[in-house]
């Protein structure tokens, strides 16, 4: 992301499932899933192939959704440089006294580790509903890795007005 190219948007897990199952269900606001796929077809949105296989798990309609999206939608996390960021978060995670054994475990084996090293070497804008936990020890918070880190981070809502996305509903 340097001044003359437009942001890329590395989506969260939580972004399609908050939508999902809250305010943009797959029946009530196609027009937001349809979004999704124009957005990454430009190469202004995307996510990773860790986030993909965590939906894909699910085995509902989001799941099949999911595995029906484009391939540019969910990329591979595995190259070089992601990997040694990913190291780098590790280090920091494990050498954390704050978080407890188990959090940082559980953390290690989910995609929110890939995920921050991915925007971090992409300099991408990592979407997530996620918010700070400065204080937590049960889990370790995207947004606080994030912090860590510098990678900058929006939440579904701050990204779809920056990519100036409007669903306009007609009778």
């Amino acid at each position: 992301m340097n001044g003359n190219s437009p942001p890329v948007f590395i989506a969260d897990a939580n972004l399609f499932i908050e939508a999902h199952r809250r305010y943009y269900g797959l029946d009530i606001c196609p027009g937001f899933w349809e979004c999704l796929v124009h957005y990454s077809g430009q190469h202004r949105l995307l996510s990773i192939d860790r986030v993909r296989t965590e939906l894909v798990s699910y085995g509902d309609e989001l799941s099949d959704w999911v595995k029906d999206a484009p391939d540019d939608l969910f990329v591979s996390s595995l190259d070089e440089a992601v990997t040694e960021e990913y190291r780098d978060i590790m280090r920091w995670v494990y050498g954390n006294s704050q978080f407890y054994r188990a959090a940082k475990d559980d953390f290690s084996g989910g995609a929110d580790g890939w995920l921050a090293a991915y925007a971090k070497v992409h300099n991408g804008i990592l979407v997530t509903q996620e918010e700070p936990q400065p204080n937590v020890r049960r889990r370790v918070p995207l947004p606080n890795v994030c912090r860590q880190f510098g990678v900058v981070r929006q939440n579904t809502f701050e990204m779809l007005r920056q990519l100036e996305v409007s669903f306009n509903w007609q009778p």
